[in-house]
């Protein structure tokens, strides 16, 4: 049976109990209870129940948006002029978003907490295109070729992971601007 549109009423709800998770998992991770998502959000804690059985549920679609939107970033700036800063612009912003959002940042290291085939599927989607702007910046001659996805993920997750545990945002800006400088061609 095909899903109903959601009311008006129904969807704006849902939009609040959203916008409420994603902050919340930003600021506190997984662990934040459904009952401060529900207060934030204004509704009752049956209304987060209703559109989301499961907090995994809804840590899946707040991660799933928020996939969606650096996957969509990275395909706007595949179509820049110059590959190089593009990719060095998106790393960047990952990891601004990876850094100070700790539900992302839980995807990314590999937390354990287990989000299901759609997130699956985007991060793969999310890695394909900065890989895409990994390869561009490559052949500009911007960034080092020696260096492939995997070197990359791994540089990524050490550099989130020891951010994470002991730093501020001097801390991150100085650990990637030491990965960036790292990446630069010649």
């Amino acid at each position: 049976m095909a899903d109903r549109p959601l009311r008006a009423d129904a969807r704006r709800n849902r939009d609040r109990v959203l916008a409420a998770a994603q902050e919340a998992f930003a600021e506190h991770g997984v662990g934040v209870p459904l009952d401060e998502i529900a207060r934030r959000a204004g509704v009752g804690a049956g209304t987060v129940y209703r559109h989301f059985p499961t907090k995994e549920a809804l840590f899946e679609a707040v991660v799933v948006h928020q996939v969606d939107e650096l996957i969509e970033e990275a395909a706007g700036l595949a179509r820049s002029e110059d590959p190089g800063a593009a990719f060095f612009d998106f790393l960047g912003r990952l990891a601004e978003t990876a850094t100070t959002k700790r539900d992302l940042t839980d995807v990314l290291a590999g937390s354990g907490v287990d989000l299901g085939a759609a997130v699956a599927e985007r991060s793969e989607a999310m890695m394909k295109a900065l890989g895409r702007l990994l390869r561009r910046g490559q052949r500009a001659g911007a960034v080092r070729t020696d260096i492939g996805m995997p070197d990359l993920t791994a540089l990524l997750k050490g550099a989130i992971y020891a951010v994470q545990v002991g730093g501020d945002n001097r801390t991150r800006e100085r650990v990637f601007r030491t990965i960036t400088d790292g990446l630069r061609a010649g």
